[in-house]
């Protein structure tokens, strides 16, 4: 059977709302001052882009890596800050949310109240969990994951995997404090120095809550014991990938047989007020394992010292300044900071933490304008139907899999900008009298109640993953869909007045990249309407997994710091998408300006003395500049499922064979890569 590649199209029509050509283009998102001579192209694309970025933006002592993501999110604070100060300033009533944002805003700044109470708001937690009798140990452990923590195991609702129309309860591993298992089990010199940085952390917010030295060298033994013993049990980086395993539905009955120690039927009852569900999906069979043997062998001391540290560390951004003082210094180890982020800055991202819907309203209001939304919807549609000419192209693929992959992209639900429905938060009470470690464990039980309210309905589609102020983008595989926030529709990634050649090769790349995260390692395990369904011949899954082992092993290959390494197989998805992005907003590109009639190869068409597609890959490199501390690197290639912003530009670009062209790159130049080694995936 043949494809009707009309037919298939059809659905995603090719939309253009571009600026119309006609006065001579300048460029607006790309600063042309940045480029560096000195770094032919040939040789290091990305320092060629970059180096003059680099140079103008040096590391401040705050920060463990700055790009143009921090210049953007530097913008949306001073936004935001603006916004919630005009709030308080207009003394709102109790009750609104102009009096919520500004409560809480405000208590994070009053470092005065918040040093002069100390530990106080928390010592009738901690003092509750030391005198727990043998016989309130199992409500011990019901308070703590009803209030606290997720000691042991972590329960909660999100969308079947199955059927994402409908909710399912999830059991898995309940985590670590370090994050990674490998900081706990592999002994070289990085993870030893993490290791003893969170000994300390725990032994000095232990004392900062007013614990003997004693005691707080107790706890941090037994804390880093059962953790480790938890970590041993969790999976890898490489192994969390691997969705379908993670699909394993139990019936209550075989979910008690497997763990009885867990008191399950109180657990839903009173912990989640909901009646005991029927079945749940067990993510990892063997953690939540070692959790139920832990919770039965260890002794009340060791879950004590677990539920006091928990508690502790949950409340410590909302203590007095000797407790963020800890964090910081375990955060210089993590990431080779030397100076907090200014107060003003944190106690932002404390309101939008728990208020940041109501924020994102007001921001939308001021910052984000109709024309733009409308401009994306456009570009959005152009790289839809782009993406489409891709899938049937492909060589490697059936016209049965291709019919289900053009079905999927045409199923796509697109959200531009912010919510069709605003969050109501009528029901939080922000109390100015109250503590502000109190407003704020009352703000997340708030947001821990209204998911727990979803159990039994049908899932609401119009939610979003996101405030409208985040400079970020993403796609979700359960609802098939791909979200732009209002704050990243900004140069260098979107300006409604900078030439095609910039917003295709900033925002035009984000689209296609988050589109082909739904066809990534991850995104193929679900069809169309969100379900995990394998919608794939044997023989085309076989050779989409033969081509993703060659992607690994070029990222495996880049040496990020003598002797580490990318981790190739952790950032596969990414890498996939960085990939697909390029190469379809290049045929997005290419078809908008001939629907334009533009030859991007006259010299009519150069911008500021560049090809149209030489600022498209430039544009690109530039969404990437940074600079980045060692000790940044390292803790981004161990826990980010992300490349390193040079890898982003670098190895993905070497891959794709009209970008050698614009830079007249040949054999023999360093970033040059012989056809039958480029990995085209997508």
């Amino acid at each position: 059977m043949k494809l009707n590649t009309r037919l298939l199209l059809s659905a995603a029509a090719l939309t253009c709302v571009m600026v119309s050509a006609g006065a001579k283009e300048h460029l607006k998102s790309l600063n042309a001052g940045f480029i560096d001579k000195n770094v032919p192209a040939k040789v290091d694309f990305y320092d060629h882009v970059t180096k003059g970025w680099q140079n103008a933006h040096p590391l401040t002592p705050e920060h463990a890596r700055y790009g143009q993501f921090n210049i953007l999110n530097d913008s949306s604070e001073i936004r935001v800050k603006n916004i919630v100060l005009g709030l308080a300033a207009q003394n709102p009533a109790m009750g609104t949310v102009a009096q919520k944002v500004s409560t809480i805003y405000e208590q994070a700044m009053d470092s005065v109240r918040r040093n002069k109470l100390g530990a106080q708001p928390i010592q009738g937690l901690l003092k509750k969990i030391e005198t727990a009798p043998k016989e309130k140990m199992e409500d011990l452990f019901l308070m703590m994951h009803k209030h606290y923590s997720s000691p042991f195991m972590g329960v909660g609702p999100m969308e079947d995997m199955s059927n994402s129309k409908a909710y399912a309860m999830y059991v898995g591993g309940a985590g670590l404090g370090l994050g990674d298992r490998d900081y706990y089990l592999k002994k070289d010199k990085r993870n030893t120095e993490i290791l003893n940085a969170y000994k300390k952390l725990i032994v000095d917010q232990m004392r900062n809550a007013g614990l003997s030295k004693k005691d707080a060298n107790r706890v941090c033994k037994n804390v880093i014991k059962i953790e480790t013993l938890l970590a041993d049990s969790t999976w890898t980086r490489e192994e969390s990938r691997n969705l379908p395993a993670m699909n394993n539905p139990r019936t209550m009955t075989q979910l008690k047989n497997m763990y009885p120690d867990f008191p399950w039927d109180r657990f839903f009852i009173e912990t989640m007020n909901i009646p005991t569900p029927d079945k749940v999906i067990v993510t990892e069979l063997n953690t939540v394992k070692q959790g139920n043997d832990l919770y039965r062998t260890l002794t009340d001391r060791e879950k004590k010292d677990l539920y006091l540290w928990q508690a502790v560390r949950s409340a410590a951004p909302y203590l007095s300044d000797n407790f963020s003082d800890a964090n910081f210094e375990f955060n210089k180890v993590m990431s080779g900071v030397s100076q907090q982020r200014p107060r003003w800055k944190r106690s932002l991202s404390a309101t939008e933490g728990v208020l940041g819907e109501a924020i994102g309203e007001l921001y939308v209001e001021r910052y984000f304008s109709p024309e733009s939304k409308e401009y994306m919807i456009g570009l959005i549609e152009n790289l839809r139907t782009a993406l489409g000419k891709h899938i049937i192209n492909l060589p490697w693929m059936s016209d049965e899999t291709k019919l289900n992959a053009i079905k999927k992209l045409n199923a796509f639900t697109v959200k531009v900008g912010y919510p069709d429905k605003w969050k109501d938060y009528s029901t939080l009470n922000i109390d100015p009298e109250a503590s502000y470690y109190d407003n704020m464990h009352a703000a997340q039980m708030w947001h821990q109640d209204e998911m727990l309210s979803k159990w039994g309905k049908p899932v609401d589609k119009t939610e979003w993953g996101m405030t409208p102020q985040t400079i970020n983008a993403y796609y979700n595989p359960m609802a098939n869909e791909i979200v732009f926030p209002a704050g990243i529709l900004q140069a260098p990634f979107f300006d409604i007045n900078a030439s095609d050649a910039e917003n295709y090769g900033g925002i035009g790349v984000v689209i296609g990249h988050e589109m082909t995260h739904g066809f990534d390692d991850q995104g193929c395990n679900f069809d169309a309407d969100g379900n995990m369904f394998n919608w794939w011949t044997p023989a085309d899954s076989e050779a989409f997994r033969n081509m993703t082992k060659g992607l690994i092993a070029q990222f495996d290959e880049i040496e990020v710091l003598p002797g580490l390494h990318a981790n190739g197989q952790y950032t596969l998805g990414e890498n996939i998408a960085d990939q697909g992005g390029l190469r379809v907003a290049y045929t997005a590109f290419i078809d908008s300006q001939k629907k334009k009639g533009v030859d991007i190869k006259s010299e009519e068409a150069k911008i500021d003395g560049f090809d149209p597609l030489q600022v498209f890959y430039m544009n690109y490199a530039n969404l990437w500049a940074q600079n980045i501390r060692e000790a940044e690197i390292k803790s981004l290639t161990t826990g980010d499922v992300h490349s390193l912003g040079r890898n982003r530009v670098n190895v993905s670009l070497r891959n794709i064979a009209p970008f050698f062209e614009a830079f007249s790159i040949t054999e023999g130049d360093p970033m040059f890569r012989p056809e039958n080694e480029r990995i085209i995936i997508w």
